[in-house]
């Protein structure tokens, strides 16, 4: 842009620069000059004469509201001026311009258009530095957008997972709350069970005590019944020590002695088919625990062996010293008293379950699922601790670790009961095949039968019924529990006699009876709940002779 109003100074320069291969353009005035100044503009040629005695403040104002990138040059061709108004006007006049190169007349047409050419050129680098600052807006707007929709896409992940994280919970809760029915279902069924076996001696016992003068048949029926109210406080405690409210009251014992003092307890609790060796150290320290709740413990373990062998086997009950001990649970001296079984062995999944109450492999109402949790509990009470090693088909051993005493231990003092049922002689009634595993609910309900006329064969389980049967014993009717140890429960006991010996009548009884009523109803099979009174057998037991006739 070229602003030389006076004279022939404005053409004469186009000319040149035109010449210089520079794209010119020349402003008459000042007003055309301030709208022409552009950020497209490379360089302004200004010949002095023309600023003088104007109103510049347009001017300045443009130029000082330039872009941050932008400081245009301004080529000024000045005259030869010494007075000191001009000098202080030019030096305003600069000072506002900024980017102002000064060239004196009288000036060769070489230096004008070298002059102008490196202002040109050093106002493209400017450009080039603007390009590169829209260069970076974009890209920092690019940016901008991509981290908008990226925080638009994180926000919606974070929703969904929140989403997911509130149906987890949902799910969860719903799970919590399946396992809580769940365990009040094993807990209602396994206790329900026990409870209605001990009712069941103590009930019928109480209605069999007015029917019987023989005074030594009195005392078994009051000994069965205090067994069984023994049983109910055992149950009792179980549940106790499983919600910590159990009192323990701990003392010195020998646990050899006391252990060896059950063995009359363990051979009447187990099946014929399981054998019990009891393998005591001579030297066995003193423990100190509640010695009721030992064998409480003992005796569960045992049991649970029971069940574990199906087809029968040893379980061995050790005792032996453990000094020095040293882990993340113990340290000092203990007792180590192992269970150890030949069954079936549990898969890990079971394995990591096994302490937790309510948990069990039993079938409903065969337990409360309370026995390896009260063991569990019993432990940790006694300041031990309980650990299971164990192997599908190769058994399983569950070791209790009890801290040594050094107190003395109390004498022994056991008095265990008898309940051996005498045999009846045969009567003209006929004869019942009694399928009962547990012995004081035996004892009872063999009384009642022989009270009621019948001759009793009693089996512990459903394979020792079909093997009485197989022998060709004389049978009139089968008397069988549902839940029992073994392949076969009554249920499928009275489906094997029903297949084996058509026609021979079979009466199922309960103290859980909602778990098998639909597949007994199935095979034509009436269950009797427990506790029953004598009448009420009796009516049983008629109601399905008359059936079988």
């Amino acid at each position: 842009m070229v602003f030389a109003p006076i004279g022939r100074d404005g053409p004469a320069s186009v000319e040149l620069f035109t010449r210089a291969r520079l794209q010119a353009a020349l402003c008459s005035d000042l007003p055309e000059l301030i709208a022409a100044i552009g950020d497209d503009v490379g360089a302004v040629f200004i010949a002095e004469e023309g600023l003088f005695g104007r109103d510049l403040k347009a001017l300045l104002d443009r130029v000082s509201k330039q872009p941050a990138w932008s400081d245009l040059p301004f080529v000024m061709l000045t005259s030869h001026q010494e007075q000191h108004a001009v000098a202080e006007w030019r030096r305003r006049v600069t000072n506002g311009l900024g980017n102002v190169s000064l060239l004196e007349r009288p000036v060769h047409p070489m230096t004008l258009t070298s002059a102008v050419r490196s202002a040109v050129r050093a106002r493209q680098r400017q450009f080039e530095v603007r390009d590169l600052l829209a260069a970076r807006e974009r890209a920092a707007q690019e940016l901008e957008g991509l981290v908008a929709e990226r925080t638009s896409a994180l926000e919606a992940a974070n929703e969904e997972l929140r989403r997911q994280i509130t149906e987890r919970a949902r799910v969860e809760e719903s799970l919590r709350h399946a396992q809580k029915i769940e365990a009040i279902g094993q807990l209602t069924g396994g206790v329900a069970h026990d409870f209605n076996n001990l009712l069941m001696v103590i009930s019928g016992g109480l209605d069999m005590l007015d029917r019987q003068s023989d005074p030594a048949r009195r005392q078994r029926l009051m000994d069965g019944m205090k067994q069984a109210a023994q049983r109910g406080t055992g149950l009792t405690r179980q549940l106790l020590a499983f919600s910590r409210r159990q009192e323990l009251k701990p003392e010195p014992i020998d646990i050899g002695r006391q252990i060896g003092g059950m063995r009359e307890l363990l051979d009447r609790s187990l099946r014929g088919d399981v054998h019990v060796s009891l393998e005591m150290a001579d030297d066995l320290w003193a423990i100190e625990v509640d010695p009721g709740e030992l064998e409480l413990v003992v005796l569960n373990l045992a049991v649970n062996a029971r069940d574990a062998m199906p087809r029968g086997g040893t379980i061995i009950v050790r005792a032996e010293n453990a000094a020095g001990l040293s882990d993340d649970d113990l340290a000092g001296d203990y007792v180590r008293l192992s269970i150890i079984d030949t069954g079936e062995g549990m898969a890990p999944d079971v394995k990591e379950r096994v302490f937790e109450p309510f948990f069990t492999t039993k079938e409903i109402g065969r337990g409360s699922g309370l026995g390896l949790a009260q063991v569990h509990g019993f432990a940790k009470q006694s300041g031990g601790t309980v650990r299971i090693d164990t192997e599908i088909g190769k058994g399983t051993s569950i070791t209790l670790f009890l801290p040594r005493s050094h107190k003395a231990p109390k004498p022994a003092d056991r008095n265990l009961i008898d309940l051996t049922v005498a045999r009846q002689p045969a009567s003209s009634k006929g004869a019942v095949l009694l399928v009962e595993d547990d012995e004081e609910v035996a004892v009872l309900v063999a009384q009642m039968l022989q009270h009621l006329g019948y001759e009793v064969t009693r089996a512990a389980s459903a394979t020792a019924a079909l093997g009485a049967l197989a022998n060709g014993r004389s049978i009139d009717l089968v008397l069988s529990d549902i839940m029992m140890p073994g392949d076969l429960n009554g249920v499928e006991l009275a489906r094997e006699v029903q297949r084996r010996r058509r026609g021979l009548p079979v009466l199922l009884t309960s103290g859980y009876a909602e778990a098998a009523a639909g597949e007994a109803q199935e095979i034509g099979v009436r269950i009797l709940p427990k506790p029953y009174r004598i009448d009420d057998l009796r009516a049983a037991l008629d109601q399905a002779l008359a059936s079988a006739a």
